[in-house]
């Protein structure tokens, strides 16, 4: 689900910080990244010094780690870092746009889910300080790609059981609402300066889902968890419903969507 309709959600800081109320469900229910991203980023790197910005819990932090990069996490919410560092990350708390990187630099770096929570000018200007010459900033988002079938039904759902939301996170907009931040990411860069063009990557792929891990999955999400109780039960009875009709699984389809920019050497 897009983070909000706002034109900036990095100040929807209630959103941001919700995640946080939960961290463990948070890491069992979100999905991974595509193996072919994470192996793109280390290809696309000078090295394997990464910074993981908006780290959460650590999901793409341990995808890289797998593979042989050295991650530092920077994360706002300190409950989401103490999870991480459980796992074994490194992790500082701050907010990316003031945490201070005391001389380090780093060969990529990268934030999974969260580059839209920080503020998109101040974002560029700290990545471009901390990136050695030739270092790569890689925000990836995983996004939903539903089928028509599916979209349509959760969206009837949400319509029931939010009828005043100002949004529905299943309609075709809102579907789209993560490449409205992709591409406001990438006017940004290009006004800031000191990267190269800005290239975009997608993969496509596919997660089964039993009807109750969709339903954790769905209470990962910042709207979702800002619900009334009333409101909360409701999408979920109704999601439940949708799915049990399907014969109580579902198949949802994923976008991973990245952005890679090289610094200028």
């Amino acid at each position: 689900m897009p983070p909000t309709d706002a034109p900036e959600p990095h100040r929807s800081h209630p959103m941001a910080e919700s995640f946080g109320e939960d961290a463990a469900r948070y890491d069992r229910a979100r999905p991974r990244y595509p193996d072919e991203l994470v192996a793109a980023v280390v290809a696309a790197s000078p090295g394997r010094e990464v910074l993981d910005v908006g780290t959460g819990t650590g999901i793409l932090g341990q995808q890289l780690r797998a593979v042989g990069c050295r991650v530092l996490g920077v994360e706002v919410d300190a409950r989401m870092a103490e999870f991480a560092r459980r796992a074994g990350l490194d992790v500082e708390v701050a907010a990316f746009e003031e945490w201070e990187p005391a001389g380090r630099t780093f060969d990529a770096v990268v934030s999974g889910q969260s580059w839209h929570w920080v503020d998109a000018a101040a974002g560029a200007a700290k990545a471009a300080r901390v990136l050695a010459p030739g270092g790569l900033l890689a925000p990836a988002w995983n996004t939903f790609n539903p089928s028509a079938e599916v979209a349509e039904a959760f969206a009837e759902v949400y319509r029931r059981a939010v009828p005043e939301a100002p949004f529905n996170p299943w309609s075709p907009e809102s579907l789209g609402g993560y490449s409205r931040l992709f591409a406001r990411a990438v006017e940004v860069l290009r006004e800031a300066g000191g990267f190269g063009v800005p290239e975009e990557r997608r993969v496509e792929w596919e997660r089964p889902y039993a009807r109750d891990e969709w339903l954790e999955q769905v209470l990962t999400h910042g709207d979702v968890l800002r619900l009334r109780p009333d409101e909360r039960e409701a999408l979920l009875s109704g999601m439940a419903e949708a799915i049990d009709a399907r014969g109580g699984r579902l198949a949802m389809g994923y976008e991973t969507v990245a952005l890679f920019a090289v610094r200028d050497a």
